[in-house]
C-alpha cells in the first residue's frame, strides 16, 4: 500500500485485498473510490463504495477499510461546523460530478507536491463546503448493509454472507436456526428498518459489486449472488446502482485518475 497523509485528509493506494487496521477519528471523514471498490466497515454495518459513491464516518466510529479491485481510496476529513449537516451515523452518498472533481481536488497533489501550490484556507473552506452542499442535494443512496445485533439475525447474516447465492425462504432459515418467519420477519423491519428479503437484495448486490471488482462477468456474477438469470440481476443491479453491471464495470476504468 502507499499511502500520503496530510491534516485535512489522505490518499492510499491499495491492492485489491488490502485491509487496514481497525481504528477511529476525533473527526468525521469521507472517502471515495477514484478507482476500484471499498469497503468500510464499523459496528453499524458495512457501506460498499463504488466509484459512485461516498461514505461518511462520523467521529469516534471504529472502522476498518477494505479493498477489492486495485483501489485508489480518497480521504476528506471534515470541520466540526459542516459535520453537523451530515448524519451523525455511517452513509452512503451519490457523487455527483462536480462532488467527485472537489473529492479529486481536495486530494490531489496541490496537498502533498511541493512543486504545486497548495489551497489557501479560505479556497479550502470553500471547497469543503461546496462538496458538503453536493451530498446534501444528493441525499443518502441505499448501499449500507445494517448490521444485526439479534442472535438469530445474525445467524442468518453469517449464513447469507458466506453463500449470498442462497435461496432459502424466510421460514426455511427460521426453522435451520429455531426461530419463526413472523418473530423474523418482524425484527427485520424493527432492528434494521427492512425486510429480510430487501436486505438479502442489498447484501447481494454489494457482494455483487466485491465481484465486478474482482474481473468476474455479469452471468458470473448474477449466479454467484443468487439470482436465477442475468437478466433479473441487470434489472436489480440497476435500479440500486443507477446503471448496468456491464456499463459500472466500464465506468470503473473511465472514472479512474491516478495522477490526481
Amino acid at each position: 500500500m502507499t499511502s500520503r497523509i496530510w491534516p485535512s485528509g489522505g490518499r492510499h493506494l491499495w491492492p485489491s485485498g488490502g485491509t487496514s487496521e481497525a481504528q477511529s477519528h476525533a473527526r468525521g471523514h469521507l472517502v471515495y473510490a477514484a478507482g476500484g471498490v471499498l469497503a468500510v466497515h464499523t459496528e453499524r454495518g458495512t457501506s460498499i463504495v463504488p466509484a459512485n459513491r461516498v461514505a461518511w464516518t462520523p467521529a469516534g466510529f471504529t472502522h476498518y477499510h477494505r479493498a477489492h479491485g486495485d483501489t485508489d481510496m480518497r480521504i476528506v476529513f471534515l470541520p466540526p461546523s459542516l459535520t453537523r449537516l451530515v448524519p451523525d451515523r455511517p452513509a452512503v452518498f451519490l457523487a455527483s460530478g462536480l462532488a467527485r472533481e472537489v473529492l479529486l481536488a481536495l486530494t490531489g497533489p496541490r496537498n502533498y507536491d511541493d512543486a504545486v501550490p497548495d489551497y489557501s484556507p479560505a479556497a479550502r473552506t470553500r471547497l469543503l463546503r461546496v462538496l458538503v452542499d453536493e451530498l446534501r442535494e444528493a441525499h443518502e443512496q441505499p448501499l449500507h448493509l445494517p448490521e444485526p445485533q439479534d442472535d438469530r439475525l445474525q445467524a442468518i447474516a453469517r449464513r447469507l454472507y458466506e453463500t449470498p447465492s442462497d435461496n432459502s425462504t424466510l421460514a426455511e432459515l427460521g426453522k435451520a436456526i429455531g426461530a419463526g418467519s413472523r418473530t423474523l420477519s418482524r425484527l427485520f423491519r424493527s432492528e434494521l428498518g427492512m425486510t429480510f428479503y430487501e436486505w438479502r437484495t442489498q447484501l447481494r448486490i454489494c457482494h455483487a459489486l466485491v465481484l465486478l471488482a474482482d474481473g468476474h462477468d455479469t452471468t458470473r456474477t448474477a449466479y454467484a449472488c443468487g439470482w436465477a438469470n442475468p437478466s433479473g440481476f441487470i434489472a436489480a443491479f440497476t435500479a440500486v446502482i443507477g446503471t448496468t453491471p456491464g456499463r459500472y464495470r466500464t465506468s470503473r476504468q473511465d472514472t479512474a485518475h491516478p495522477p490526481r
